[in-house]
C-alpha cells in the first residue's frame, strides 16, 4: 500500500525545524574557528555555513521558478569534497568570503524561498503541492541533517579552545552484560524499500528481498575495552583515542574523558575488518546486517529493531541527544527480536559490502550523482546511526557510506561468525 502523501504544511515546518537546527550547532564553536580545517581532507568551516543555503537554492529555486542573485556563490558553496587519497586542498583563508557576506548570502536564500513557497505556515494555508517540489523539499530536509551530523564531525576535530563550553563525556556504565554471541538462523531480509513506500533516497530502490544463512552476531557493539585487547597486541590506536599520563583517554566533543572501556569503539572499515580478522570472525554484509536488527523468529520483519514504534528516546543513543556515545547496554529497549542490542545509535555500523545500487536503481533526475558518484567499489555500507544523526534518517532502508580508511565518522561494528553459527 502506498504511504499517504506528506502534508505540505508538515513539510514546510520539517524544513523550517531542519534549518532551526543547524543553525544552533554553530553555536558550539567560536566564531575564529570559522576559517579552520579540522580535518584535513574536507573544506574549511566556512564552506559548510555557505553550503546548506547554496544547496537549497540550487534544489528548489528551479521548482520556485527564482532568478539566481549571486550564481558565483551559488557554485562556490554548491560542492563538498569526498575524502579521498590524494592531494589535501591548498586553499587559504583569504579565498573564501567574510562571515558577514555569507551570513547576507544566507539570510536572502532563505527569504527568497520562503516569499516564493506556495505554503505559509503564518497563514495556515496547506494548498496542494507539486509532486517535484515536495520531493525536492524532501531531499533538502535530509541533506541538512546529514550535514548537520557532518558539522558534529568536523566541530569534534577542533581544538578545545576554539569551542564554546559543553558536556563531558559520559562515563558511568549502564550495566553488566555477558557478550556471548547471539545464534541468528537462515532466513530472509528485505533490502531497501518500495518505490510507492514513502520518501527515500535514490540508493534505497528497489526494496527486493535475499536470502541469509545461519550466523552468530555479537550482541553488542565492539567496546573500547574490547578493542583495547588488539592495540595492546600491536594495532594501532583509534583516531578518537589519545594516550596522555600514562593511560588511554576517550577525545570527546567538549573534553576528554578516561578511556570508556564499555562504549563502542569509533574506528575505520580497514580497523574494523582487521580486528574481525584477528578475533576470528568477520564484518556482517549488509544483509546480515538487516537480518539480524529487523527479522524475527516469525518470519516477519520490523520498522524498526524493536517493532513498529516510533524512534524514541529510550531505544538508542540519536537524534542529537547526546555529542558523544554512551554504554552500547544503555538502551536494553532497543533490542531486536533475536536480543541484539544498540542496533540504531550510539555509533554507524560498518558491513562488508561495498556500495552498489540495487537491482532497479534509477538516480533522482535533479540530483543524479548522489549515489552514483559512489558506485565505484570504494565505499563501504553502514547502517544504523549514531549519537548525531537525525530521526528521520534512522528508517530501515536508509543506507550511509564512507571509504574504508576514512578516521573521522562516528563508525563502530559488530562481529559475527558464520561457522559457528549456534
Amino acid at each position: 500500500m502506498a504511504a499517504a502523501p506528506e502534508s505540505p504544511l508538515n513539510l514546510t515546518a520539517r524544513w523550517r525545524q531542519a534549518q532551526v537546527a543547524s543553525d544552533a550547532l554553530w553555536t558550539a564553536i567560536l566564531p575564529t574557528a570559522m576559517y579552520e580545517r579540522p580535518v584535513p581532507e574536507r573544506h574549511r568551516l566556512i564552506f559548510y555555513l555557505g553550503h546548506l543555503e547554496a544547496f537549497d537554492w540550487n534544489l528548489l529555486s528551479p521548482a520556485l521558478e527564482l532568478t539566481p542573485f549571486h550564481p558565483a556563490w551559488d557554485q562556490l558553496f554548491a560542492f563538498g569534497i569526498d575524502p579521498v587519497a590524494g592531494e589535501l586542498p591548498q586553499d587559504q583563508p583569504a579565498d573564501w568570503p567574510g562571515l558577514a557576506e555569507v551570513a547576507a548570502y544566507n539570510r536572502s536564500v532563505r527569504e527568497k524561498m520562503e516569499a516564493a513557497l506556495p505554503l505559509r505556515l503564518d497563514r495556515k494555508v496547506d494548498r496542494e503541492i507539486d509532486p517535484e517540489l515536495a520531493l525536492r523539499l524532501q531531499v533538502a530536509i535530509e541533506h541538512r541533517w546529514m550535514h548537520a551530523e557532518t558539522l558534529c564531525y568536523l566541530f569534534h576535530n577542533l581544538a578545545y579552545e576554539l569551542k564554546t563550553a559543553g558536556p563531558a563525556p559520559r562515563t558511568a556504565a549502564a550495566r553488566s552484560y555477558a557478550a556471548e554471541p547471539v545464534p541468528v538462523p537462515a532466513g530472509a531480509a528485505t533490502l531497501g524499500q518500495p518505490r510507492n513506500g514513502g520518501f527515500g533516497w535514490d540508493n534505497e530502490f528497489e526494496g527486493h528481498t535475499v536470502p541469509v544463512g545461519a550466523f552468530a552476531a555479537d550482541r553488542f557493539k565492539v567496546t573500547n575495552g574490547d578493542y583495547l585487547a588488539f592495540v595492546a597486541a600491536g594495532a594501532a590506536p583509534p583516531h578518537f583515542w589519545r594516550w596522555r599520563d600514562g593511560a588511554w583517554w576517550y577525545r570527546g566533543m567538549f573534553a576528554e574523558a578516561p578511556l570508556p572501556l564499555d562504549q563502542p569503539v569509533y574506528v575505520t572499515h580497514a580497523e574494523a575488518q582487521a580486528y574481525a580478522a584477528w578475533a576470528g570472525k568477520a564484518l556482517p554484509s549488509e544483509a546480515q546486517w538487516h537480518r539480524m536488527a529487523y527479522a524475527t523468529p516469525s518470519g516477519e520483519e520490523r520498522a524498526f529493531p524493536w517493532g513498529p514504534s516510533a524512534a524514541t528516546a529510550e531505544r538508542g543513543n540519536f537524534d542529537f541527544r547526546h555529542w558523544d556515545p554512551v554504554s552500547t547496554t544503555a538502551h536494553p529497549a532497543g533490542a531486536s527480536a533475536w536480543g541484539i542490542e544498540d542496533l540504531l545509535g550510539n555509533g554507524w555500523e560498518w558491513t562488508s559490502s561495498r556500495f552498489a545500487p540495487f537491482p532497479g536503481f534509477q538516480p533522482l533526475s535533479f540530483y543524479a550523482g548522489y549515489s552514483a558518484n559512489f558506485f565505484d567499489g570504494q565505499h563501504y555500507v553502514m547502517k544504523g546511526a549514531s549519537a548525531r544523526t537525525a530521526a528521520c534518517l534512522a528508517r530501515r532502508s536508509f543506507r550511509n557510506w564512507f571509504q574504508p580508511r576514512y578516521p573521522y565518522a562516528y563508525a563502530g561494528f559488530r562481529c559475527v561468525d558464520t561457522a559457528n553459527p549456534d
